[in-house]
């Protein structure tokens, strides 16, 4: 049996910009082991798995090297595919059931957009190893509630484009992925931000759904604004357009398909 797998370029309208994701189509399910093999020989720091679920489908996430709760680049990916390939019309809601609960997806004049649950962030303290990764005092920190995430402002978009990352360092953190951000100051972006995960197994992530499900609430906070347009400053770089609700984040991004094939060999 055949089984389609494409790589998407999401959050981009421009190939080799963007996050890359793996988007793998099964007819039914497979074993975990099997899927964390597929995502380790794709070797992106997402691949998503998507299963029919009566007009739904599930929807699982694996890095090369283990499974994650939530990604939102590699749903959008999924999302632009099946509107692309015809499984769903423009007009209609994908369905995803997923670790972190139901996430739908609509497309809008070439924009599809996620609801994706709102990670609140809570105020947190510096510490000595945040500090002598950043090089200095940040201008605020911030968690999500789990302790997964540490978030950390700086106070301009020069220290988030000069940021040179110890991963070593950055792997010995309490949480396990740290995002740095800072307020843009323009009209084009509200703000701007970098996402490094090493212990997933993802050093850099170039543009990450996760961490604008933090990210927004944080900034409409402070900026008093409840829609965000945000870019993600890594050497690929990608846009998200934000906007909230209760209890969830509106992620929008454009995605382009870079190449489909099909696993042969199982």
């Amino acid at each position: 049996m055949k089984i389609p797998i494409y790589q998407v370029d999401s959050f981009s309208v421009k190939p080799f910009k963007g996050n890359p994701a793996g988007v793998c189509l099964l007819e039914q399910p497979r074993d975990p082991a099997w899927m964390q093999a597929v995502a380790a020989e794709m070797n992106l720091s997402e691949t998503a798995f998507l299963c029919p679920k009566g007009d739904d489908y599930l929807l699982r996430w694996f890095t090369p090297s283990t499974e994650v709760n939530l990604c939102g680049h590699a749903t959008l990916a999924s999302a632009h595919i099946l509107f692309e390939f015809g499984f769903y019309d423009p007009d209609e809601t994908i369905r995803f059931h997923t670790n972190s609960g139901l996430i739908t997806a609509t497309f809008n004049r070439g924009t599809i957009e996620l609801d994706m649950p709102l990670i609140q962030p809570v105020p947190a303290q510096s510490s000595a190893l945040l500090e002598e990764i950043l090089g200095f005092i940040p201008v605020a920190v911030a968690k999500s509630e789990d302790g997964a995430i540490l978030l950390a402002e700086l106070a301009n978009t020069s220290a988030i484009t000069a940021f040179e990352p110890d991963f070593k360092k950055i792997n010995r953190l309490d949480a396990a992925n740290l995002v740095i951000t800072a307020a843009n100051g323009n009209s084009e972006f509200d703000f701007i931000s970098r996402f490094f995960s090493p212990r997933s197994g993802i050093p850099e992530d170039p543009v990450t759904g996760l961490g604008h499900c933090i990210l927004a609430p944080y900034w409409a906070q402070k900026l008093g604004k409840e829609k965000l347009v945000a870019y993600q400053a890594s050497a690929r770089g990608g846009t998200v357009w934000c906007r909230l609700a209760k209890n969830r984040v509106f992620l929008g991004g454009k995605a382009v398909t870079l190449f489909a094939g099909e696993v042969l060999k199982q």
